[in-house]
């Protein structure tokens, strides 16, 4: 499938929490722009922590921000990415943030990132929420929420999603 610009977010209507997730993925091979311009998309997990899909082959972007980044939080531990148009894989083991009856996160969200069978995320605290201007939080939500692809604008494709609850 493909996340056409303008179309909007992609959004499973079946709800996740701690899971583990194969998600395939290709940027287009014809390179435009420069930056976070080219070939970007985001797997959120919760519909709030983002896994950046990005094509960073040869391409310079702040740390952060690069494909396979916790975005806005942690940088891959190294560049795994292939050749814009190249199928790439990321394999994810997410466990989900706990709250009290108050909101409080009594855990956090870790995450651990393989891209192309590298790893580059190694289980990581994620702060919360991943947003692209201001500093994360947390914000309390239910312990199941959909995984959502993101339309940023640029046309990504997807297959051979799979998703299974731990």
């Amino acid at each position: 499938m493909e996340v056409k610009p303008g179309a909007g977010q992609v959004v499973t209507l079946e709800k996740f929490g701690d899971v583990q997730l194969h998600i395939e993925w290709a940027t287009p091979s014809v390179v435009k722009g420069e930056g976070q311009e080219r070939g970007n998309s985001g797997v959120f997990l919760m519909g709030r922590y983002e896994v950046q899909v990005l094509d960073s082959y040869q391409n310079e972007t702040y740390y952060h921000g690069q494909a396979g980044a916790v975005y806005k939080q942690y940088a891959p531990l190294v560049n795994a990415s292939r050749k814009p148009g190249e199928w790439q894989t990321y394999d994810i083991v997410f466990h989900a943030p706990h709250f009290d009856e108050m909101g409080k996160a009594l855990d956090r969200a870790r995450i651990t990132v393989l891209h192309n069978g590298v790893l580059i995320q190694n289980n990581v605290e994620i702060f919360g929420i991943t947003y692209h201007d201001r500093a994360p939080v947390y914000i309390p939500h239910a312990p199941l929420e959909s995984l959502t692809l993101q339309d940023h604008g640029n046309p990504i494709r997807y297959r051979n999603i799979w998703i299974r609850r731990l």
